[in-house]
């Protein structure tokens, strides 16, 4: 791959050589729009009138609105050599702000393990190139390639989305959205659960669905990561938020691990509240399909 694919925005649909070679055991990505969803909704609020001809509008509830602020940054020390922090408290970031001559990531301060969070990357207008990515890893995830690649999730230390719409652990791709439009900015929120163990993304306040599953079995730290190919590509963090994680849903998570599909829930006879408590985290979707030479793929 020739590096002005990542160094000139017009022309970012360069082919990728990675390789499909291994299958996921344990941290499976899955995709189950229904149950993020349950972690996010939206309300009315209808105008003073009340008129038929008024306009309604939907007020945007944020996942963990009911949390607290968590003011985590980038960290200094665990990152490229590509990567320039600035801004208020260091939130920005900027990946190679000359010329791009590989892959470079950062990692976050803010340990995620057993507990809720969520957080935003706006994400500037240069997007395009090889591999923008957004996600989580151990600290043995790789911070800096000298090759365009997406670097997180080539193995079982990250977990990452691409910007091309696939999801990346284990060095396997599993097709999970659409590819965000080039040279357009965008909002990325990210929401790590690790109670039920699973990690959803957002794009531009709407839901994707869950992506990955058993994260509750990572006995690693884990922290956010972001990583970039393209030349001057600049992101910053906003909206850190976490939860306040109670007996109740710690209770939740032992009990869906001994129960495979909502016809088992029902099997339970529990109460109706209770079932449909426990419903929202259910894993009973069929998984995403693996695709090989993705990045040729049209829109879908």
């Amino acid at each position: 791959m020739s590096s002005d694919d990542d160094n000139n925005s017009l022309n970012s649909s360069a082919k990728s050589d990675a390789r499909l070679n291994e299958s996921l055991n344990g941290t499976s990505p899955t995709l189950n729009s229904s149950a993020a969803n349950t972690n996010v909704g939206n309300g009315s609020a209808g105008g003073g009138s009340g008129s038929s001809s008024q306009l309604v509008r939907r007020k945007k509830v944020m996942p963990l609105e009911h949390g607290c602020e968590d003011n985590w940054t980038w960290s200094k020390r665990h990152r490229s050599k590509e990567i320039v922090l600035s801004g208020p408290n260091n939130r920005t970031v900027h990946f190679h702000p000359n010329w791009s001559k590989g892959t470079a990531g950062v990692q976050g301060k803010r340990p995620l393990n057993n507990g809720r969070f969520y957080w935003e990357l706006h994400v500037s207008q240069r997007v395009f190139g090889t591999s923008i990515m957004f996600g989580i890893g151990t600290k043995q995830a790789r911070l800096h390639a000298n090759s365009f690649r997406n670097m997180l999730g080539e193995n079982e230390h990250g977990w990452g989305l691409s910007h091309k719409g696939v999801l990346w652990h284990k060095g396997v791709a599993l097709l999970y959205t659409k590819r965000f439009k080039e040279n357009h900015p965008t909002v990325i929120g990210v929401l790590f659960d690790g109670i039920e163990g699973t990690l959803s993304y957002y794009k531009d306040g709407k839901c994707l669905g869950v992506a990955f599953r058993g994260l509750d079995k990572i006995k690693e730290p884990l922290y956010p990561i972001v990583c970039s190919t393209a030349a001057k590509t600049e992101m910053t963090l906003k909206c850190t938020r976490r939860d306040f994680v109670n007996l109740q849903d710690r209770c939740r998570a032992e009990i869906i691990k001994h129960v495979k599909t909502r016809e088992d829930l029902v099997k339970l006879k529990l109460p109706p509240l209770i079932t449909q408590y426990l419903s929202e985290v259910v894993n009973d979707v069929a998984p995403l399909r693996q695709v090989d030479n993705y990045d040729i793929l049209c829109d879908f």
